[in-house]
């Protein structure tokens, strides 16, 4: 009997750890995401802001070798104010199941 409880607070022990390391892994990569996609969406933004990347209304790509899973997207709309326009920058990770954009919004004068 004593062995069977024995095994029993053991075996609920390995399952709560093996939930924290899966919970951590799961973590370590949204956070690398969210770094990885505000730099890139921040170089995009002062690419358009340096006048690098035409204002069309919709643009999209990706970055390349060096980070093969992202892709971007530029959207380009009017404002109630006719002097503003909102530019929106859209970076998403393909192999992310879930919380895979990351958004920037900017509010340029013409």
């Amino acid at each position: 009997v004593e062995v069977l409880v024995a095994l029993a607070i053991m075996a609920i022990t390995l399952v709560a750890v093996f939930q924290l390391q899966s919970q951590s892994v799961s973590m370590s990569s949204e956070s690398r995401f969210a770094t990885s996609a505000a730099l890139l969406a921040q170089s995009k933004m002062a690419e358009i802001e340096a006048g690098v990347l035409t204002l069309n209304r919709t643009q999209e790509g990706n970055f390349g070798p060096d980070y093969p899973q992202y892709s971007w997207r530029v959207d380009i709309s009017d404002t109630q104010l006719e002097q503003f326009k909102k530019i929106e920058v859209t970076v998403s990770n393909k192999d992310m199941q879930r919380r895979g954009d990351y958004r920037l919004v900017l509010y340029k004068v013409q």
